[in-house]
This record gives C-alpha cells, sequence and structure tokens, in this order.
C-alpha cells in the first residue's frame, strides 16, 4: 500500500517515528513522510529508510484561521498528488487538518494517533473558547477516522466521555515506544549526584518547580549538580530564555541548550527528572533513562505515572509544589545505594513494555499495515 505518515516538527519523524518508518518500509508499503518544514538531515536519513519527504505549510504555535487554512489546503493539495491508500497522523494539527484534508482529498483509510492532550483541553484556564473549539474540530476530525490510537488509557477515556470518538474505535499502545539498540544500558557514572531535565521550556514541564527545587536542594548539597536540556518556546506557555539563562549565571542549574540526542547526557547523569504537569501522552523521555538505566523522579500526572512504577523504578511526587520536588531529591540522594537497583528495574520495565518493535508491531496490527 501507499502510506502518509503526517508529523509536525521534522525532527520527529526521524527521532520519534523512524522505526516505525522502517517497519512499514519492511512490511513492503511505499512511505512517504510529510512535516511542516524542511530540513536536509531528515530528508537523507528519510531516503535512507527507504521514504519520501514532503513539506507542507504548518504554524505549530498559531492559532489563526487563516495558518489552519493554509495547513488544510496545503495538505489536501499534497494527498492529493500522493494519492495514498492509508494516512497515519500524530500530534493536534497534523491530526484534526490531516483527517480533514485526507477527507477532502478523497484518501480511503486515516488513523489518528493522540500522544498526549497537552494544555488546551484546560477550559479552566486560558485556553477556555480554544478548547471549546479544539473539542469541535477533534469531533470533526475523527468522525470517520479507521482507528484513533491512545498512549495512556486516561485520554482515551477523556476523548470517549467528551464525544470526540466512539469507544469501539479507539485502541491503546505503550506510548512512541524506545529503541533498546541505541538506549542501551549504561553504568552509573563517577563523580557527584547529577541529576537531569530534558524537556522544551514549558511552563507546564515544570521547568521553575525544577529550578526552585535545585536552589532547596543545593543549600544543603552543593555538591549536587541540576542540568537542564530543552528547547526555547515562544509565547506565553514558554519559560523565557533570559529566565532560564539567570538560574544557570546563577549556579542553580546549568543549562546545556539543546541536543540532537541526549544519550550522553542521560549517561553522564545519575537521575532522570520530569516534573510535569502537562497533558503528556508517555513521555519520550522517561523511556529513555529508563532504556539507559536510570532511575526516575516524575509527578503523579497523566502519561508520567504510567511509565514509572513508584518506589521500583523511580519516585513519583505531587505535581505543581517546587518542595514535593525537592523532597523527593532529597529522598533520593538519601537512597542512592538503590540507583543502580531501580535503573536495572526501568530497563526491565522498558524491555517488557515499551520496546519499540513490539510498539510499532501492534501499531501495525491495529492499522492492518502488517506484513501478509
Amino acid at each position: 500500500m501507499k502510506v502518509v505518515l503526517i508529523g509536525g516538527i521534522p525532527e520527529s519523524l526521524v527521532l520519534f517515528r523512524g522505526p516505525l518508518i522502517a517497519a512499514l518500509v519492511a512490511a513492503g508499503h511505499e512511505v512517504t513522510a510529510f512535516a511542516g518544514r524542511a530540513e536536509p538531515w531528515v530528508e537523507a536519513e528519510l531516503a535512507r529508510l527507504g521514504a519520501r519527504f514532503v513539506t507542507y505549510p504548518l504554524d505549530r504555535a498559531g492559532t489563526g484561521l487563516g495558518s489552519d487554512l493554509s495547513t488544510f489546503r496545503g495538505l489536501t493539495a499534497r494527498l492529493r498528488q500522493a494519492a495514498p491508500d492509508a494516512v497515519i497522523a500524530y500530534t493536534a494539527k497534523p491530526v484534526i487538518w490531516g483527517a480533514l484534508a485526507a477527507r477532502r482529498a478523497g484518501v480511503p483509510i486515516f488513523h489518528a494517533m493522540i500522544t498526549g492532550r497537552g494544555e488546551q483541553f484546560d477550559s479552566a484556564g486560558p485556553f477556555g473558547l480554544r478548547a471549546t473549539l479544539l473539542r469541535a474540530l477533534y469531533r470533526r476530525a475523527l468522525a470517520r477516522t479507521r482507528s484513533v490510537i491512545f498512549q495512556n488509557e486516561e485520554d482515551r477515556a477523556f476523548f470517549v466521555a467528551e464525544g470526540l470518538i466512539a469507544e469501539s474505535r479507539t485502541a491503546l499502545v505503550a506510548g512512541s515506544g524506545v529503541d533498546l539498540d541505541f538506549w542501551q544500558e549504561a553504568p552509573l557514572p563517577e563523580g557527584p549526584p547529577t541529576f537531569l531535565m530534558v524537556a522544551r521550556l514549558l511552563i507546564a514541564k515544570g521547568i521553575r518547580e525544577y529550578a526552585e527545587a535545585a536552589r532547596l536542594v543545593r543549600r544543603d548539597r552543593p555538591d549536587a549538580r541540576f542540568l537542564l536540556i530543552g528547547a526555547a518556546e515562544t509565547g506565553t506557555r514558554g519559560v523565557p530564555l533570559a529566565e532560564v539563562n539567570a538560574w544557570h549565571e546563577a549556579g542553580v542549574i546549568e543549562y546545556l541548550g539543546t541536543r540532537p540526542n541526549v544519550r550522553d547526557a542521560l549517561v553522564g547523569s545519575h537521575v532522570l527528572v520530569l516534573p510535569s504537569y502537562y497533558g503528556e501522552g508517555v513521555p519520550r523521555t522517561i523511556l529513555e533513562a529508563m532504556a539507559t538505566g536510570r532511575p526516575v523522579l516524575s509527578t503523579d500526572n497523566v502519561g508520567c505515572r504510567d511509565a514509572v512504577v513508584h518506589g521500583v523504578t523511580g519516585r513519583l511526587v505531587v505535581p505543581r509544589d517546587a518542595d514535593a520536588l525537592a523532597d523527593g531529591v532529597r529522598r533520593l540522594l538519601a537512597e542512592s545505594a538503590t540507583w543502580a537497583v531501580m535503573g536495572r528495574a526501568g530497563r526491565q520495565r522498558a524491555e517488557n513494555v515499551y520496546d519499540v518493535t513490539k510498539v510499532n508491531a501492534r501499531l501495525l496490527e491495529i492499522t492492518g499495515l502488517a506484513a501478509a
């Protein structure tokens, strides 16, 4: 079959969906991957995997009707040209506008992957009117999808309860999976206790709570290091880069900017921290940390609590609470002798539940694209 995979950020096609593309090609399908902007190294890597690369107009952060109509029209034109037998899309705008464009272009089969709710369903917050509009768009877009695939049960229950999709057309997979050959288990490093957070610089990822927890802990444990890797975010949802740099200059955290992959940073750290209260699917960074053999300190938040087994592979604390996060760090520092055991349990959980080959086999089964 001719299959189109629609994503937003081009890098995600390789870093998050590369193994899925490889699995589709291995199953005998002709694969074309869409993303919202050009990226030469992504195009080269997709070609190596056996897939074509096509761009379409996308303003990920835009909320204007004009930019969304441009996305819809661009996707419609490109889908008409590609004439696929099936489309798979992931993240909000590719799902919504991809589904509507696929319908307009006459594509017979569309599958949606919901990789988290994000923040914009929060009708009690700044997204009130936008949340109402988002529900209406999802309801229309998902009306004729062949399947809607979720990464955690809470998101599936939410979409069903809101009347956005019939439960009979839903399915569940264990996140995006993790490549266990690339993310290999590594021994804990020598040196001072090092905590690492990897996330976009979104307020809801718990960036400020992480910095405050670091400040509190370092009063008594100045030897503890707190690293931060993440891309800046524009708009009111992001933590200003100037604020992050100020923490760095004050010695509260060490901001390392962005990296194409964080494997070396994980290998050089002892604990991954993700204090998120964002609408996660299953956080990719947690899976990568577990695969590397690192305990995880995260929050009792959707998606995070699916991945982390409290007291076994790491610890969970209440979200939006820097004091609770600092206490969690102190607890882990006091039980540092158990880090290797927690890390080994995390690796085993990654192997048993989140192995990307198992996740992709399930995705191909759900979508009917498994090799005959």
